[in-house]
């Protein structure tokens, strides 16, 4: 089996992209582009790119999109598995791009989030040696149950499960303990420094990453342009520095370092390979516009 499982968002990306500071009650001129996105999509996509030679996406998105978001995963190298939702349309967010390339999101999370238990089935694990839960799906009850439910079933199949936490504002209304908590049982971690703080209550993002390490097995904190940390056991193993890139967009960035972890984890690659694998990818993204690395490549 070499199959990787992503379990997550869909989206449609508005990127706006705007060379000086928002004028409040009048117009900024700025560059937009409509694009799909998602972090589970994305973190698909960059693995299918990595090499990892069969990804499959799961996700829910509205009936208005279905068509346009199943061609671009497909171009992508991802085999969709899409949920057409009838009553709510396909999350969208609205991604505000400054000067210096970060970003800020506006998010409706439409139908993302609508992911139920009734679209999962335990036949989706079939030839997958690895299921990727997208945090996202951690902040809502029924798609929370949903990522609980495939969990479960991966652990049975003895079929290792990674998380990514996905957000500091979502993370601190739902609270960092409960997310935790239903995120039990997975191997693998990926948050950035910023939310391994606020998921441990530590200074630093060493110490966090050491300490999540004792709960999840193995960590990978990004650092931004700093690179990553790798932690396992209850300690640091390994700081792998970031590749140089000039940042467009930053949007994505975490994605892509996830998803080529994976793929090259997939491959046999040890944990400072694969992080090195990532911080590549992370800085390939930051180049382009949106969270997606260019289809066809």
């Amino acid at each position: 089996m070499s199959g990787l499982l992503v379990v997550g968002d869909v989206v449609t990306d508005v990127v706006a992209r705007h060379g000086v500071p928002l004028s409040p009650a009048t117009d900024t001129a700025a560059r937009i582009r409509t694009v799909p996105g998602g972090a589970g999509a994305n973190a698909a996509c960059w693995a299918a790119r990595s090499g990892s030679p069969d990804v499959r996406l799961l996700g829910r998105v509205g009936t208005e999109s279905l068509a346009w978001h199943e061609t671009a995963l497909r171009a992508a190298g991802v085999r969709p598995e899409l949920v057409a939702d009838p009553a709510a349309p396909t999350a969208t967010v609205i991604a505000l791009v400054d000067a210096d390339a970060e970003r800020t999101f506006l998010t409706d999370s439409g139908a993302a989030l609508r992911l139920a238990p009734e679209d999962w089935s335990p036949d989706l694990l079939d030839g997958v040696a690895h299921l990727h839960l997208s945090g996202y799906l951690f902040f809502a009850d029924v798609s929370r149950a949903a990522a609980r439910l495939a969990l479960r079933h991966a652990r049975e199949a003895g079929i290792g499960v990674s998380v990514d936490p996905a957000s500091t504002g979502f993370l601190k209304e739902l609270g960092p303990e409960r997310f935790l908590a239903a995120a039990e049982g997975a191997g693998l971690l990926f948050p950035n420094a910023d939310e391994a703080r606020l998921l441990t209550g530590l200074a630093t993002p060493h110490a966090a990453a050491a300490a999540l390490s004792r709960r999840f097995g193995l960590v990978a904190v990004t650092l931004g342009p700093a690179g990553a940390l790798v932690a396992a056991g209850g300690e640091v193993v390994t700081q792998v520095p970031g590749t140089p890139a000039r940042a467009r967009d930053t949007t994505g960035a975490g994605d892509a370092f996830t998803g080529a972890f994976l793929a090259a984890h997939l491959l046999g690659a040890d944990a400072p390979t694969a992080a090195a694998a990532g911080c590549r990818a992370g800085a390939e993204a930051v180049t382009l516009v949106g969270g997606r690395p260019p289809t066809g490549a």
